[in-house]
């Protein structure tokens, strides 16, 4: 048998050819996908396991479905064994069997060679309905699992390659727009038979013994490279603090979430005691997705060669004491958990930040805003509009963050106008970005996105997850917070703002929703940054006139077009004096 020793160019051709296996099952959902929360969003993830269900190769997706394919392969394991069959396919969702939240629905295909089981096509899709109490079974403020929607442990999807009647007349009775969902999960489906047809050739050209080993090789493989990387981190224990505004229920109570960081030697500890109890609205948080958040952290300071599988999770323990807001026991709702995991993102590089300063960035917009506008035609036909809307990074120690982009924890694209409009009863009325929003640094915070929703249709419900509305994105290293979020609805004329999480309010035909997400932080002292480069994001609408003076001590012209040397010199020194500190603080909220 060939090694990587013996044949290191052999296994090198495996390794990345496995990754384009996993890749092609997303290229597979992205064409073949209903709806646009997959197809425009991008709310999805593929992954290759082996038959152990150990993650091998997973698909450049999205970040926060990092570590959910063991948890929900070792649950089907659990409860099925050496009961699967060829042709078996295995659905769920449960978030305490395996999943992550209801709209997740994982499908789960092993593949057989000669009667033995040698591995498995993973998928996860977010759906645009599992049932439910509020339309796109996203709402923030249920406050147990039962009211979120249809809770599927693991189960036969197909037996022996059969359906399995029962599972899908069950389902669409339970979902609003079953032929949708429907659909989403053939493309689930699809996305397991390229795979299985894939390694199945792999099989007839190399054998089932030699794959087996190189899989094998690849987690050893990354975990080698993954310990290395942390052996050449600094050694020390590193802590951090942030607060989500409120569970959407208690309105006004903060919740806190805490980690301490602990590196020695090749190995990280990222130990969450001390975060919230869980709590009763829906933003509570699997171990699964506590675990996604830390290592999108970790793995975005670390070299990019190391893969994202199993090998990886090795070299990093998490610990989330069961019964908090980051490990939630029954009844837990947490439909709304993304929220969490997204700030829970934030905290981790506010350690980062203490421990790798010129590595991590400050907090970007607290994480995508979901929103859900949901109701019938007149014909009594059900519509759901489901999105996320990503919008821009906190400033980088050597740059600007990214204005209008993903977060880093999720991978998405935003919807366009023309597709929304043809497909929903919707009027996209802006989508853009946002002056003076970022936080300004001698590398400022990116700027956020704006945009507004007109309904056409008679009624809706509006569902919002959004936060940062207290507690502003914070800046490093003498950067400056970001500006908080925004939500406000136009009825009859009149303008009234929001709560940051917002569930069951009624919208009218011509009503319009408004949404700023918040501003990420800036990153160094606002008043080293080059007035030039002021200038510049003055000429293109980003910073305003009074701001460049005001925060970055940038004295313009009223045309905008020259800056005052002489009295930007004088105005420095003024601010220097009222600020009163000699060193940049680490962390400015």
């Amino acid at each position: 048998m060939a090694t990587r020793l013996s044949d290191p160019i052999g296994f090198e051709l495996f390794k990345n050819t496995l990754l384009s296996i996993a890749d092609e099952m997303a290229l597979t959902i992205l064409r073949t996908a209903y709806s646009g929360v997959l197809k425009d969003n991008m709310d999805y993830s593929t992954a290759f396991c082996d038959a152990e269900g150990r993650t091998v190769a997973q698909g450049l997706t999205l970040p926060g479905h990092l570590s959910s394919f063991p948890d929900a392969l070792a649950a089907t394991i659990r409860r099925y064994g050496d009961r699967m069959r060829p042709g078996d396919v295995y659905a769920l969702n449960d978030p305490f069997e395996g999943g992550m939240h209801l709209p997740d629905v994982f499908i789960l295909k092993p593949i057989f060679h000669e009667g033995r089981r040698v591995a498995f096509a993973a998928t996860i899709c977010h759906q645009t309905d599992m049932g439910g109490r509020v339309a796109g079974s996203n709402a923030s403020d249920s406050t147990e699992i039962f009211q979120e929607g249809l809770r599927i442990p693991p189960v036969k999807m197909y037996d022996a390659g059969e359906p399995n009647e029962t599972f899908f007349r069950m389902l669409e009775k339970n979902v609003r727009m079953p032929v949708r969902v429907f659909g989403d999960m053939r493309a689930q489906l699809a996305a397991c038979h390229i795979a299985e047809e894939a390694f199945a050739r792999l099989i007839a050209k190399h054998g089932v013994v030699q794959l087996s080993a190189y899989m094998e090789e690849i987690l050893d493989y990354t975990e080698r490279l993954a310990r290395a990387a942390i052996a050449e981190l600094p050694d020390g224990e590193w802590s951090f603090t942030d607060w989500i505004d409120d569970d959407g229920i208690d309105f006004g109570t903060p919740i806190p979430l805490t980690v301490a960081l602990k590196k020695y030697g090749d190995q990280m500890t990222a130990d969450w005691t001390g975060t919230s109890p869980q709590v009763k609205g829906a933003i509570n948080n699997t171990l699964s997705f506590t675990r996604a958040a830390t290592y999108t952290c970790l793995k975005s300071v670390l070299p990019h060669e190391i893969l994202c599988n199993a090998g990886f999770y090795r070299a990093i323990e998490v610990i989330a004491p069961p019964g908090t807001i980051a490990n939630a026991v029954p009844p837990a709702a947490c439909a709304a958990r993304g929220l969490t995991g997204f700030r829970m993102v934030d905290t981790v590089f506010g350690a980062l930040a203490q421990m790798l300063p010129d590595r991590v960035i400050a907090a970007s917009e607290g994480g995508n805003t979901g929103v859900s506008i949901g109701g019938y035609h007149a014909d009594r036909t059900p519509f759901i509009f489901v999105e996320f809307i990503c919008s821009a990074w906190g400033g980088r120690p050597w740059a600007d963050g990214l204005d209008g982009n993903a977060n880093l924890f999720a991978n998405m694209s935003l919807p366009s106008a023309e597709v929304t409009e043809a497909e929903q009863p919707l009027e996209i009325l802006c989508c853009e970005l946002i002056p003076d929003v970022g936080g300004p640094g001698r590398h400022r915070g990116g700027m956020s996105i704006r945009r507004a929703y007109r309904l056409t249709e008679d009624e809706a419900v509006l569902q919002v997850r959004a936060d940062r509305h207290t507690f502003r994105p914070y800046g490093l290293y003498g950067g400056t917070p970001g500006k908080p979020s925004r939500n406000r609805l136009i009825a009859d004329g009149r303008e009234r703002e929001l709560t940051a999480k917002v569930t069951m309010t009624p919208m009218r035909r011509g009503d319009v929703f408004i949404h700023d997400q918040p501003g990420p932080g800036g990153w160094g002292d606002p008043l080293e940054r080059d007035p030039l480069r002021v200038l510049r994001d003055v000429a293109n609408e980003l910073v305003s006139l009074a701001s460049a003076r005001d925060d970055y001590g940038v004295v313009i012209d009223p045309s905008g077009s020259v800056v005052d040397e002489a009295a930007t010199t004088r105005r420095r020194a003024e601010l220097r004096a009222a600020r009163g500190w000699a060193t940049p603080p680490v962390i400015s909220r």
